[in-house]
């Protein structure tokens, strides 16, 4: 579960990488980050996708946007076609790239919607479904023709005002090398136990620093307390359970790390605006 600096290669004669990644044994989960955006299109494929601090549910055709240096992973549990594999299309490309590319008036919409992508974007269903067959298609094609196919895709996603930010925050601008294996054995052990008591005290000695070096240096790259992350990744993963069983409300708080029901539906409320039991009706 290590949130590792995923190092990112291109093809000879092209200025951006791809991967058609088809796994017959499911997507495992590698929490990880990189410096460049990353739009992956996941097809045949169902479960949990986490970014930065959001945890959510995904179907055949999800479609995200991620900004450099935002950790994520996506986890599979099923697949509608048991027989083909779970394919993620993934399509990475450099910041400089994408301000070399948006500079131009014309794709203004596309450097706004970058932006964005920083805390994560999930594009609406019918704006996944408009892009899929394009991107689909352009994994086929040669180098020149795949580059004017990406920037295709992406003014059409820029079109979509339905797109979902996810996580709360985005990382600060990149740290040290240092810093960053810090804060990384700090998130790792964060996800990995966040149904547990947690001390500042703990997270200090995994990341070897004072407590309150920790505090600025977490504060510093993610924009968030260690407090405040936690209760996003526990209300987060809540939801997931929320919109995809019948688990009572009450067991659901314990296994995301609530010792107290009341504490978990006001904490819940106050990030999400209404009761577990309002959200769960949501999708039901």
């Amino acid at each position: 579960m290590k949130p590792y600096l995923e190092h990112l290669t291109t093809e000879d004669g092209a200025s951006w990488a791809r991967l058609n990644r088809a796994l017959d044994d499911g997507i495992p989960f590698q929490w990880h980050h990189h410096p460049e955006f990353e739009l992956t299109l996941t097809l045949n494929s169902t479960g949990q996708r986490y970014i930065g601090d959001h945890i959510g549910r995904y179907e055949d055709g999800d479609l995200v946007l991620i900004g450099p240096y935002l950790p994520h992973t996506w986890h599979s549990v099923d697949r509608p076609q048991p027989d083909a594999p779970h394919t993620a299309l993934v399509m990475w490309f450099q910041s400089l790239w994408a301000e070399r590319l948006t500079a131009n008036a014309e794709l203004a919409g596309v450097a706004a919607m970058l932006d964005r992508a920083a805390t994560g974007l999930a594009f609406s269903a019918p704006m996944a479904a408009r892009a899929r067959p394009l991107i689909a298609e352009l994994f086929g094609l040669p180098a020149v023709d795949r580059f004017l196919a990406l920037v295709r895709v992406l003014a059409l996603l820029a079109e979509d005002r339905q797109a979902t930010p996810l996580s709360a925050t985005a990382p600060g601008i990149a740290p040290a090398a240092g810093e960053r294996h810090r804060i990384d054995r700090v998130l790792t052990h964060i996800h990995a136990h966040f149904a547990e008591p947690l001390s500042l005290a703990t997270l200090a000695d995994i990341a070897a620093l004072s407590t309150s070096g920790l505090h600025r240096s977490f504060l510093r790259h993610t924009r968030q307390t260690v407090t405040q992350y936690l209760i996003r990744l526990r209300i987060g993963r809540a939801c997931a359970l929320l919109s995809s069983g019948d688990m009572p409300v009450g067991m659901i708080a314990g296994s995301v790390g609530y010792d107290s029901l009341a504490n978990f539906n006001r904490q819940f409320k106050a990030l999400k605006g209404m009761t577990p039991s309002r959200y769960r009706a949501n999708f039901t």
